[in-house]
């Protein structure tokens, strides 16, 4: 198949909240201080739910038996990249289809050093994520934060045990 000059490469994304209702941030190996969600993009022939186990198991080491599906974002959220970000791989940006997920495993499970894409992860009210995260993320960000409210904390005091 011969991918287009301009597209949106579909994708998904993974909101993970603790019993606190902190969320689980994580930190860009290749870029210090810029924190995301685990997020990625569809294989092909994969539904969107398949490919959030999948994608949070890579980044983070957290198996589907130790997540619990919250919400689902009501139609796929888009991004646009920055020209300078934009790749063949990567396309124009993202439409993220995007899931909440309760974490009812033990912290010890977690793991991003086994990837390379991450160095370290901390619980953190989700408001910090929006400050923390590339700018062509906050729209995304503050737009899941809205619609997953009831189930995040948004006070002031991060959380970690990484």
């Amino acid at each position: 198949m011969s991918v287009p000059a301009q597209y949106f490469r579909a994708g998904v994304g993974a909101v993970i909240v603790n019993g606190e209702g902190l969320v689980l941030a994580l930190e860009r190996a290749d870029i210090p201080g810029a924190w995301q969600l685990p997020q990625g993009g569809l294989e092909a022939s994969e539904e969107p739910l398949q490919a959030a186990f999948r994608e949070v198991a890579e980044e983070t080491g957290i198996l589907e038996c130790d997540l619990k599906i919250l919400d689902t974002s009501l139609e796929p959220i888009v991004y646009e990249l920055p020209v300078s970000a934009r790749s063949e791989k990567t396309g124009r940006g993202q439409a993220q289809y995007w899931f909440l997920f309760r974490f009812d495993g033990s912290d010890s499970a977690i793991d991003v050093k086994h990837g390379s894409e991450f160095r370290t992860w901390k619980w953190v009210p989700f408001k910090n994520m929006v400050r923390s995260t590339a700018d062509f993320r906050k729209c995304v960000y503050r737009h899941i934060a809205k619609q997953f409210r009831e189930h995040i904390s948004h006070s002031s005091l991060p959380f970690s045990r990484a």
